[in-house]
């Protein structure tokens, strides 16, 4: 306090003399003030009141103890709560399956088409089956010189085992198939030159095989198919497939490796201008190992496939080297799916593949391997929603020694059957293909099923004019709806673009130059309806070539026109 006293002394000691200073005109004369004893001010103790006071008023009321009772008094209800009803839902009569069912149908042109499959189970995990199916026709395509009747015939049995820790299936079967080359050029040849022509080509084959599938185990499935396959015009061909899929594991990882073993020989009595036969034969052995990666949305296969090619015909060995990569991006869940890829493989081509491709080729073949060294993709496919799924894809093509159909020259001088322009012939050529496609499929529930799809080809030859026989441009459109219980209904449209032949005319004095073909595109509409009997029967009714379009499959061969079948389907068990 004493320091507070003395600032203010100062300050107000500061502030006369400043005022004094300011003051020039003063007439009071300066004064000596003596100051004794410096004021020294104390401050006395607070006194703090100790004792608590007692009150002692008459007023004063004490608090009294409050007790609570509670005082119940029973209260008839007259309420009663109504008990729970479950709604109705109707139930949807199980669907019953069946495991064998036989279908026969007949229709225009003498057609028959009939199928019986055929399935029992031994006991649990044991089963045997079997498999019939034939179609035929009697022909009667407008305008043609030679008969165009044919059948095809398979049938297939089947024995499978289950076991513990693998399963495995062993099949045999046969077919026969019976064909016409009844595309005869009338701009060369006529009635004349057609009743000395004996159209009829038969094929036949028999084949067995096996698989296995392993549960737990570093080989996880296996394969093996042998199949010999001929006419009757003294060719045959032998083939033999061998697979196995196992794992190799390398410290935490896997390695996925599939070996494939496949052998081909063959011979045909003789080539299409001379009497000298073709023999052909190889075995190559493919090694493809593949390492998947996966992080988050992202997926990458990435493999090699290696083959060891063996010319058995020719002595010569070969050591191909392709790439098997291909990798997948979620870029929006399912909605929007990216994917790409480059792959490659060496094609084993056959008689069998040629034949049921176009069972018009002549037997004199040359059977040659195809080179793929490429096949570059990229493409997005999704899900639109819960029922509409698309695919988009590009694709490239690098292949070396691709078969392609061509017609086979028209020969006045012509010894056989087939030597009239009248079938086809397998000529190589090192194509590149660039193509796009689409898909899109609608599934709203088992009862209604769209798929569309569509792809146009554009195709660069190295020594052939064109790619004979190849469309620019197919497309496809299949529906399949369950009307009602009892009623159901499909159909399905096929749209194929140009393809480009040409024919020739050989003998004459001055050869006659190639006609170059262009065979027109064309729609080919086909509907079915059916009615369910019983839960064991049901019949149904087919329209095929609905527009009636008189177009040529391949070159000179016309199509039948429009077809109707009928018949009925029966379903049961042992």
């Amino acid at each position: 306090m004493n320091i507070k006293y003395k600032i203010t002394a100062l300050l107000m000691l500061v502030f006369t003399f400043t005022f004094a200073q300011e003051r020039t005109k003063d007439t009071i004369d300066d004064q000596t003030v003596n100051v004794i004893k410096p004021y020294t001010p104390t401050i006395s103790d607070a006194f703090k009141i100790k004792d608590k006071p007692s009150l002692d008023d008459a007023n004063t009321i004490n608090k009294k103890e409050v007790k609570y009772n509670i005082f119940s008094i029973p209260v008839a209800s007259t309420f009663t709560p109504a008990k729970g009803k479950a709604a109705n839902v109707d139930k949807a009569k199980p669907v019953k399956l069946y495991d064998n069912y036989a279908s026969l149908g007949v229709g225009t042109y003498t057609t028959i088409l009939g199928e019986i499959y055929l399935n029992h189970e031994l006991n649990s995990g044991e089963n045997v089956g079997g498999y019939f199916s034939h179609h035929s026709s009697q022909g009667g395509i407008n305008g043609l010189l030679l008969d165009d009747d044919f059948s095809k015939t398979g049938l297939n049995v089947n024995y499978s085992k289950k076991l513990n820790n693998f399963s495995w299936k062993l099949d045999l079967g046969a077919d026969v198939m019976a064909y016409n080359w009844y595309g005869l050029p009338q701009q060369f040849f006529g009635q004349t030159e057609a009743n000395t022509i004996d159209s009829k080509i038969r094929y036949n084959s028999f084949y067995v095989g096996g698989k296995l599938n392993f549960d737990n185990a570093l080989i996880k499935n296996g394969s093996v198919r042998f199949r010999r396959f001929g006419d009757d015009r003294d060719s045959g061909e032998n083939r033999f497939v061998a697979k196995a899929g196992f794992d190799i594991p390398i410290r935490n990882e896997v390695i996925e490796t599939e070996l494939r073993v496949d052998y081909i020989g063959g011979n045909f009595d003789r080539n299409y201008i001379s009497t000298v036969g073709i023999d052909y034969g190889n075995v190559n052995v493919t090694l493809s190992p593949s390492y998947q990666i996966k992080q988050d949305d992202l997926t990458v296969d990435l493999g090699i496939r290696l083959t060891y090619l063996n010319d058995t015909e020719q002595s010569e060995n070969k050591l191909f080297l392709y790439p098997n990569i291909e990798a997948s991006y979620r870029l929006v869940n399912d909605i929007l799916i990216g994917y790409a890829g480059v792959t490659g493989d060496l094609i084993q081509n056959s008689y069998y593949d040629f034949a049921n491709q176009n069972p018009f080729v002549s037997p004199t073949l040359l059977v040659s391997p195809t080179d793929q060294q490429y096949h570059g993709f990229i493409g997005l496919k999704g899900k639109l929603s819960n029922t509409v799924s698309y695919n988009i894809k590009g694709n490239y093509f690098a292949e070396e020694s691709k078969p392609l159909f061509k017609t086979n020259d028209a020969q006045t001088f012509a010894t056989e059957d087939y030597q009239f322009g009248n079938s086809f012939n397998v000529v190589y050529d090192n194509v590149k293909t660039f193509s796009v496609a689409g898909e899109l499929n609608i599934d709203v529930n088992r009862n209604f099923k769209l798929a569309i799809k569509g792809e146009y080809f554009n195709y660069n030859t190295d020594n052939q004019a064109e790619a004979w026989n190849l469309p620019n441009v197919t497309g496809s459109v299949f529906l399949d709806y369950q009307i009602s219980r009892h009623w159901f209904m499909g159909g399905s449209i096929f749209f194929t673009g140009e393809r480009k032949d040409e024919s020739t005319l050989l003998g004459t004095l001055i050869p006659s130059p190639a006609v170059p073909v262009t065979l027109d595109s064309f729609f080919d509409a086909n509907a079915h309806v059916g009615y369910k009997v019983t839960d064991y029967l049901s019949v149904f009714a087919k329209a095929n070539n609905i527009a009636n379009q008189d177009y040529q499959r391949w070159n000179n061969f016309p199509v039948q026109g429009i077809q109707f079948l009928a018949g009925a389907t029966y379903q049961f068990d042992f």
